[in-house]
This record gives structure tokens, sequence and C-alpha cells, in this order.
């Protein structure tokens, strides 16, 4: 079965779905859906509300189309918008603790381990932080957020957003070395 794209450009189809045509809408969703669900699924652990969230983001990004401005990735835009409504998510559930501890991050100490583990068995050790590392940790690492913006974004210090994701490598290098310990996922 031969797939016709019936949107070449991009910029036509955000222009037809920012109108309001469903097929452009429905484009989009089918396009971005699977990767907005596995960004919302790093912050919420049960999927049912992932899959909540990410729909309600789609109904913000489908009424906010008309304020994107094609100067970054679009679907860059998007990610922001679900990262964005998950924290909103998370703080209206109460989920979210954030520890104001500080420490003096240069002195922390890193263990590096070099082995292949799977992708599940890493989001399972993710899923098990408390919460605040939890977020922290993948807008710092996965998604890439400064420390700055995520103190923005979380309205907190920039020294508790450093504490936070500290506080999650560590407890995340040790249940990797604790696994490796163990020989789990070993070869």
């Amino acid at each position: 079965m031969k797939i016709i794209s019936f949107y070449k450009n991009e910029k036509v189809l955000i222009r037809k779905a920012a109108a309001g045509h469903s097929n452009a809408q429905r484009t989009i969703y089918e396009q971005y859906a699977p990767k907005m669900l596995g960004v919302c699924r790093q912050y919420i652990k049960d999927i049912h509300f992932a899959e909540d969230v990410m729909i309600k983001s789609f109904v913000k990004v489908f009424s906010y189309l008309e304020s994107f401005r094609h100067e970054g990735s679009f679907e860059g835009w998007i990610r922001r918008i679900m990262v964005r409504e998950c924290i909103s998510f998370l703080r209206k559930k109460q989920f979210v603790v954030f520890d104001d501890e500080v420490f003096d991050y240069q002195t922390a100490s890193q263990v590096t381990l070099s082995t292949e583990l799977d992708v599940d068995y890493l989001q399972r050790m993710i899923d098990r932080l408390p919460e605040g590392y939890r977020m922290v940790f993948i807008l710092h690492a996965i998604e890439g957020y400064k420390h700055s913006e995520i103190a923005s974004i979380l309205s907190i210090s920039e020294n508790t957003s450093k504490s936070q994701l500290f506080k999650a490598r560590r407890i995340l290098q040790e249940q990797l070395v604790k696994q490796r310990v163990l020989g789990y996922g070993t070869e």
C-alpha cells in the first residue's frame, strides 16, 4: 500500500492545521504523538496519565498553532508544550517535592560505568527516583535544559536544581553499581 503525502511542506501543514483543517491536525497528531507520549512518559510514571496529559497538550498545541513563528523546530516547540504540561500536571497532583539542601557541586565525585543496559531497565531506574530529582534529571540530562532554565520552569533556585541533579545521578550510579555487583544485565 502506497501512502501519499497530502502536505509536502511543514509550513503549509501548520497553516492548514491552525485554520482548523482536521486532516492537517490529524497528520500532525499522528506524526508527533508517539514521540510526545515518550516525552510525557519520562515525567509521568503511569502510562494512562501520561497519555491524558499528551492529549491535553495537543489540544493546547492546536490552540496556539498561530503563535508558532517557524524560527525553530516545530517538534521542539511541541516538546516544550508537552514538558510544561507534564510539570503542571505533577504540580497539581502535588507529586513534586524539592529538597532545598545545598551542597558544594564542584566537590561531587563522578562515577562512570561502562555497561550495556536496555532502555526499559534504565527507564525503570529513572522512574524510581523521587519526583523532584527525576524532573530535574530529565530536564537537564535528557531535554538539555540549563540549570537557570530549570530553576525558572520549576520555580526553584539554581542551586536546588544542581543539588537535585547531583542526588539523582548519585542514586542512579548507586543502582548501576548494585546492578553490576549483583550481575544483573551483564553478559
